[in-house]
């Protein structure tokens, strides 16, 4: 036999299961990685002592200006995020809230992500001294290009070792700097052949490189809607699709040439 509650009685029971809900909700980890902005790096300076871009084998040029390559900061695929940490990244404009499969393999260790991002920035670095020097004209026979970038992996700075390499080999074709002087940041794969592509998390690289002082970011073309997000006040947006073309439109950014925007 079962009494009748009453109202009031029957949702304070009613609410018991969703507390007790959500209570272990927050305490469970969820299957999301949390990004913020990471460090940046001047290509064009030291790392740890030592020059990020050294070549022998061809005449280099003293530079002025910065090319700084952008790096996010996501939580490892072992951590735990709960649900806190994912309520307090969808409000905060300095994070992203990312399903883990979406920036990590899955069922691949810390170790063996760490090994893989290794090996894509090996392969980066490559691929960004074949690109550079093809777009130069030089012969990787007789020139060779050292990289050297401590505690950064994956392929997204590609770009920016490409455009270190040409400032530090011909500048801005004229005499001058490729940069311009100005300190330049940005992001971006890039092959052999010289094609630029996305790499995702320019929201949080764009605030990484104003935090930094850059004015002026460069991103691949397939990201300016997701560039212009949260973009910091005074920065410009420069798309790029190739290695020629970012060089171009440095050059008529000092200039006072057409310069693409997003």
């Amino acid at each position: 036999m079962f009494s009748r509650l009453s109202r009031p009685r029957a949702l304070v029971l009613c609410a018991v299961p969703i507390v007790a809900l959500f209570a272990v909700v927050g305490a469970a980890p969820l299957p999301y990685s949390v990004a913020q902005p990471g460090m940046t790096a001047d290509v064009l300076g030291t790392d740890q002592g030592r020059q990020i871009i050294t070549i022998s084998g061809a005449p280099t040029r003293k530079t002025e200006g910065q090319l700084r390559m952008t790096t996010i900061v996501a939580t490892g695929p072992s951590a735990d995020v709960d649900f806190g940490d994912v309520i307090e990244g969808w409000f905060r404009t300095d994070r992203a809230v990312l399903p883990r499969d979406a920036v990590y393999p899955s069922g691949e260790s810390d170790k063996e992500i760490e090994r893989h991002n290794t090996q894509d920035m090996v392969k980066s670095q490559n691929s960004a001294t074949e690109a550079a020097l093809g777009l130069l004209g030089k012969d990787p026979k007789t020139v060779d290009v050292g990289l050297h970038l401590a505690d950064v992996g994956g392929p997204s700075a590609g770009l920016l070792f490409a455009l270190g390499i040409v400032d530090k080999i011909d500048g801005d074709g004229s005499g001058g700097d490729l940069t311009g002087g100005r300190k330049i940041a940005g992001t971006g794969t890039i092959t052999g052949g010289g094609e630029v592509g996305p790499v995702g998390g320019v929201s949080l690289k764009t605030q990484a490189a104003g935090r930094d002082g850059a004015t002026v970011f460069l991103v691949p073309k397939a990201e300016c809607g997701d560039a212009r997000t949260e973009l910091p006040k005074g920065m410009r947006l420069i798309p790029v699709s190739t290695l020629k073309g970012a060089v171009s439109a440095l050059q008529a950014l000092e200039r006072g040439g057409d310069v693409p925007s997003c």
